[in-house]
């Protein structure tokens, strides 16, 4: 463990909104020793009453390189919206100033490149935002896949049933947006606030290198006033032949906790992600519940910087996800679903899709899409083979 002079100065970038989160967990690991809050960027300052208690006062600038210099600072972790993520993250690595970037990690797949490629360049780590990749879930899974617990895997399937009120696209200008002035910003369910769902599903499907993907078939729609996908799926075929399918909505009647699936020919494994439970069901056994820990990426960041330990979430582990980003990004617009088909619940100020749960647990239990499985509102998009960086 580091001791409070070697303790790791870190920056953050963004720390409001997500970023309070990041405040809260920088504060845990200074507790332990591991890092050291030394500046905030902010375009606005954060008041003293933003700044939990024990971080005490770090230099806070709107200049992100400026505070980077000043501070000394050898990590930033950068929650900061989706367009500005490439820049901020090559203004890090140019100043040999390591990096936890927030998911998704860029709005294109030709960002994500620059991105990924820069800080190669300038021989910097960076760690992708996916908490759930972090999970010990997943060795396990994967352990019991390779074991043959569940038989001869033909896919997985990913489910987000969860709900946003309308003032969640009003928090920010880009909020909802596929663009913004001229700039790919892509604020969709998949890519966003369940982006978990996808990465995740891509990760136990063993396909996470951009060429693991053979296919994308995107179903986009929206129910809220927004620009961007609200009520979306994607199919995304593999390789090796297996098939990945997620389907998303904000619009839930009843919320519930995301998982994914993994179909096995004799089984299957279901894995709730922001909980680390696993469910593994099989022929001739009863039901097993299982419950991890997750290792957390800021930590995992630095004993990398430390001793050498495996990023758990590198660019390269995102690849096949940032395809996912391009095949929406260069979709149709998301179709706007008409009156009849959602309704307003004036006490949560909020839109919901009847029968939209079932729709999307249908989804993930049976690889189809929306449009195969009956909603009249759906409409498939292919790109029959992976989207040129």
């Amino acid at each position: 463990m580091n001791t409070p002079d070697t303790a790791v100065p870190v920056v953050l970038a963004g720390a409001r909104g997500h970023g309070r989160w990041h405040l809260d967990n920088i504060r845990r690991l200074q507790d332990k020793g591991i890092v050291r809050l030394a500046g905030v960027c902010e375009l606005t300052p954060l008041t003293p009453a933003e700044i939990p208690e024990g971080l005490g006062t770090p230099e806070q600038s709107a200049d992100f390189g400026a505070l980077l210099a000043t501070t000394g600072a050898r990590v930033a972790v950068v929650c900061t919206p989706i367009p500005t993520h490439t820049d901020l993250a090559l203004t890090a690595a140019a100043r040999g100033v390591h990096l936890l970037l927030e998911k998704p990690p860029a709005p294109s797949y030709a960002e994500f490149r620059r991105m990924a490629d820069g800080v190669a360049r300038a021989g910097v780590a960076c760690q992708i935002g996916f908490q759930s990749l972090g999970s010990h879930a997943l060795p396990a899974i994967r352990t019991l896949i390779q074991g043959g617990a569940i038989g001869e895997v033909s896919g997985v399937g990913g489910a987000g049933a969860w709900a946003r009120a309308q003032a969640y696209y009003r928090r920010a200008p880009w909020a909802g947006r596929r663009r913004l002035d001229d700039v790919d910003v892509i604020d969709g369910a998949l890519t966003n606030p369940l982006a978990h769902a996808v990465a995740t599903a891509l990760a136990l499907a063993g396909a996470t290198r951009a060429g693991d993907v053979a296919r994308i078939e995107t179903e986009l729609a929206h129910a809220n006033e927004i620009e961007s996908d609200d009520t979306s799926c994607v199919r995304v075929s593999t390789a090796d032949g297996r098939q990945v399918v997620v389907a998303a909505t904000l619009c839930a009647e009843d919320p519930d906790d995301p998982y994914v699936v993994v179909h096995g020919s004799r089984g299957r494994i279901t894995y709730w992600y922001k909980q680390d439970r696993v469910l593994l069901q099989r022929a001739g056994h009863g039901p097993e519940e299982f419950e991890y820990g997750s290792t957390d990426l800021l930590e995992n960041l630095v004993d990398h910087l430390t001793d050498g330990t495996p990023l758990l979430v590198p660019p390269a582990a995102t690849e096949s996800f940032m395809r996912v980003v391009e095949a929406i990004r260069t979709a149709p617009d998301p179709v706007r679903l008409p009156e009849g088909v959602w309704r307003l619940l004036p006490d949560e100020d909020r839109r919901v899709v009847p029968g939209v749960d079932a729709l999307v647990a249908a989804a993930a239990d049976t690889l189809c899409l929306y449009s195969e499985l009956g909603a009249p509102w759906a409409f498939p998009t292919a790109h029959p083979k992976e989207v040129s960086p």
